[in-house]
């Protein structure tokens, strides 16, 4: 896969209260616009670990994700921050974060109004039960309309066992179903589930996976495990890896609540 690219941020612009961990749209030294994700928010470095590994899942899959970049911020931005909250946030993530590429003018997706094609909803649908995402649902889909295409973002609540101690030698936890796919905004329109299965699961290779978590930097591992950034890396891509195994209980949950 593609090197990261790494941004500099220098600008706040204004944050996006709809979203737990307060993330940002800022300004970057490319003149781009971004929406930031920050370090030193409620779930720290997990939530960014689960963005990064299950969006670039995603691009790997040919699925639609905006860029995403490593975004350098520096403390001195908080101190022409009034907010408390924000201010306390940039300075505790100052350093190394994460950012999305900001799409202007895109709409959130209504499956009352929209109706996507029934191959790509079905690929979503896999792809969001094999990382167990649990944020895409009607009450917040996390789907974009942008130029008439459908863009996945926020994927800062997928991957959740690694919330659980003890998850790095939990090796049965990879078999699990994903019982909450029910919730799934995308569930209705999946029909061609059971006919992508294979060929979703024959699209990532153990050493796709092993170079998706191999970009993830030392410091974030370090923050969210005990264990030291080798072994950490290994419980991710042994997992991932082990999850495609047929038969994959996610799509089997899927299938029957369908």
């Amino acid at each position: 896969m593609p090197a990261l690219r790494t941004i500099r941020v220098t600008r706040y612009v204004t944050p996006l209260r709809e979203g737990g961990s307060l993330p940002a749209i800022v300004e970057a030294d490319d003149d781009g616009l971004y929406v930031l994700k920050f370090r030193g928010a409620g779930q720290g470095p997990r939530a960014l670990i689960a963005e990064l590994v299950s969006g670039e899942l995603a691009r790997a899959l040919g699925l639609p994700v905006p860029e995403i970049v490593f975004a350098e911020l520096e403390e001195d931005l908080a101190r022409t921050e009034p907010d408390p909250e924000i201010h306390a946030l940039i300075k505790d993530s100052a350093g190394l974060n994460l950012a999305i590429d900001y799409l202007p003018g895109s709409v959130t997706f209504d499956p009352a109004v929209h109706k996507p094609d029934p191959q790509l909803a079905s690929r979503i649908l896999w792809l969001d039960g094999y990382v167990s995402n649990v944020d895409r649902t009607a009450r917040n889909t996390n789907l974009l309309l942008w130029h008439r295409r459908l863009w996945m973002i926020d994927h800062g609540a997928t991957l959740y066992f690694h919330h659980m101690p003890g998850w790095e030698t939990a090796a049965s936890r990879a078999r699990e179903s994903f019982a909450l796919i029910s919730n799934h905004v995308l569930l209705p329109f999946a029909s061609a589930l059971p006919a992508i299965d294979d060929a979703m699961a024959g699209e990532l290779s153990a050493r796709t996976i092993a170079e998706i978590v191999d970009s993830v930097p030392d410091g974030w591992l370090r923050e969210a495990a005990e264990s030291g950034p080798p072994a950490v890396r290994g419980a991710y891509v042994r997992y991932l890896v082990d999850r495609l195994a047929a038969p994959r209980a996610f799509v089997e949950e899927a299938a029957r609540v369908r």
